[in-house]
């Protein structure tokens, strides 16, 4: 979740709500400078580097990085006649995009009717994530969307006593798993793989990603599809949960002190998939 996007704050679907005394409107947009150095690849060339990028939150949106005209390298950008219109932000027109050997049409879009209360975006232009070829901040590479500046993990240690079964099985008994509270998300449990029955996982092929945590693999428990994941590699900001495992309480039972864990709701998670032909050993390495 970040803030706009899942249950954020301006998202359709927050958790919370604005202690105000005027309604808000239905939808609010929030744009704010990204304050990081953040370039494109396309074609086999950088495209666009820059320092003054701003991040366009929209609600049920990834945030979306806009780039100054005057930073986008000469000729990349080829006009076309197709304009759209976007509900809050006017006349949305789209460019061809083209460098090296890659063409890819309608792939970048500029805002041209902008009202007065949004000109922060004026001659900005934001290209589409899955058509270019990446995108990095410095020489490492985001995958999945623009980093959420509002989204964030913190993982804690506990002596809570975690119990996951399938029915008289006992899959795991730890009395030290490690809590996970990620942005927007009810706080999720893994296990230490030495407190739990590794012969009752069986693994499943196909993995996704998350653009925080990294590649995530998943189990069957028995008939229970997808009942539990981990993250072999995580990426170094959550290198805690490496290796390992935490469950699902709405495919298996998950009992925190005795107490039995809910899907709360509003919290299925939209799976990544491995997008643009990204193939793993790009992602884990994300490096130029």
């Amino acid at each position: 979740m970040g803030l706009a996007w899942q249950q954020g704050p301006l998202s359709t679907r927050s958790v919370g709500r604005f202690l105000s005394p005027v309604p808000l409107p239905e939808r609010l947009l929030f744009a704010e400078p990204l304050r990081r150095r953040m370039r494109v690849r396309f074609g086999g060339e950088w495209i666009v580097d820059s320092e003054d990028v701003v991040l366009l939150h929209e609600p049920g949106h990834y945030p979306v990085a806009f780039f100054p005209k005057s930073a986008i390298a000469e000729g990349v950008l080829e006009g076309s006649d197709r304009v759209t219109q976007h509900r809050e932000l006017g006349d949305t027109s789209w460019y061809t995009v083209a460098a090296g050997e890659g063409r890819a049409e309608r792939a970048a879009w500029e805002y041209t009717g902008l009202p007065e209360y949004a000109d922060v975006l004026k001659d900005r232009v934001a290209f589409a994530w899955r058509a270019m070829e990446a995108f990095y901040e410095e020489d490492e590479r985001i995958v999945g969307h623009a980093a959420d500046l509002y989204h964030r993990n913190d993982i804690r240690t506990t002596s809570r006593h975690l119990v996951v079964r399938d029915g008289d099985r006992v899959i795991a008994d730890t009395h030290r798993p490690v809590v996970l509270y990620e942005s927007g998300f009810a706080p999720r449990w893994y296990v230490p793989r030495e407190d739990l029955d590794e012969a009752a996982l069986t693994p499943v092929e196909g993995q996704t990603f998350c653009p925080y945590k990294g590649l995530a693999s998943y189990y069957d428990i028995g008939s229970h599809a997808g009942a539990a994941w981990g993250y072999e590699q995580a990426w170094t900001e959550v290198e805690r949960i490496s290796g390992l495992v935490s469950f699902e309480p709405d495919k298996i039972e998950v009992y925190l002190d005795g107490v039995r864990q809910t899907l709360a709701p509003g919290q299925t998670v939209v799976p990544h998939g491995v997008d643009r032909g990204l193939d793993t050993d790009e992602i884990e390495k994300r490096t130029v």
